[in-house]
């Protein structure tokens, strides 16, 4: 019974998460986090991100004698992208490039978060960008699927 419930609340978060209201989406991965990230990193080379850096924060964690479940953050862009949003509104800037989190929860399931590119352009007041906005986020739609899915 309680694998049951386990089971209904994660997929209800999955569900309820896709898009939350705050403009980040969350998509469970079938990998854990250390193949998530590196799927996502070929990924964004393949599609011409520059990878910017990657974080563990588990690792960092360890270092100051604290445990953290395995929790990965990737940031990447292309200026290709990012500077027309950043020419339209430069606050933008604050949330580029890109950047993807993967963690374990406590019942060692694997998710990947990130902002939606949409959400970020309406929160820092882009305009005149909409088909490039699109873009960026089918293309992040896209890469994380392809990192999160068997």
């Amino acid at each position: 019974m309680r694998t049951l419930i386990t089971a209904m609340v994660t997929t209800l978060l999955a569900i309820s998460t896709a898009l939350g209201a705050d403009g980040m989406v969350t998509k469970p991965s079938a990998f854990s986090v250390a193949e998530t990230i590196e799927r996502l990193e070929k990924g964004a080379r393949e599609r011409n991100f520059v990878v910017v850096a990657r974080v563990d924060h588990a690792a960092a964690a360890t270092k100051a004698g604290l445990d953290l479940r395995p929790t990965v953050l990737l940031i990447f862009g292309n200026p290709k992208g990012g500077t027309p949003l950043m020419q339209s509104a430069p606050s933008i800037g604050l949330d580029l490039p890109l950047k993807a989190l993967a963690w374990e929860d406590a019942a060692g399931r694997v998710w990947l978060a990130y902002n939606d590119p949409e959400w970020l352009a309406q929160r820092h007041g882009v305009s005149g960008r909409a088909e490039l906005v699109k873009g960026m986020s089918n293309a992040l739609d896209q890469l994380t699927e392809a990192a999160t899915k068997r």
